[in-house]
């Protein structure tokens, strides 16, 4: 089985779908940990956002990276530029991702809006995890 850490600034939004959709895509080919440089609580639209796409995230816990150190990860995905340059050195030989998506915790606007940027934003993250699940975890690359 492949640990992944998923790692995002404040572990609130982003990291977090994509925790929720890499657990839905991998099913038991994988254990996902998401963390943040810094924790922030997990975003309440966030859980909403994912809830209307059936995944349930709202028993995630925001957690930091430091917690992880002692986790052999064989992937590690930053899904922010801030988190790709301020991480701190991971002693791993990880296969490390990068992709930026952008912060739908830092939408303005009414409320429809603003639901509108985390719908838009959790369809990126959902294309991309299964898209990562499919390259990376599939029967043949299974280890």
């Amino acid at each position: 089985m492949k640990n992944i850490l998923v790692l995002c600034t404040g572990n609130s939004c982003r990291s977090q779908i994509a925790e929720g959709y890499l657990r839905h895509f991998a099913g038991d080919r994988a254990q996902i940990y998401s963390a943040g440089i810094e924790t922030h609580g997990v975003n309440p639209r966030a859980i909403e956002i994912m809830q209307q796409d059936g995944v349930d995230i709202s028993a995630h816990t925001s957690n930091n990276v430091n917690e992880y150190l002692d986790i052999d990860f064989d992937y590690v995905i930053t899904v922010c530029d801030n988190a790709r340059e301020s991480c701190p050195y991971f002693p791993t030989q990880a296969a490390k991702f990068h992709y930026n998506f952008p912060d739908p915790a830092k939408a303005t606007g009414t409320e429809d809006e603003i639901m509108e940027q985390f719908r838009r934003v959790r369809e990126m993250i959902k294309r991309y995890a299964e898209t990562f699940v499919n390259e990376n975890l599939s029967t043949q690359h299974a280890g």
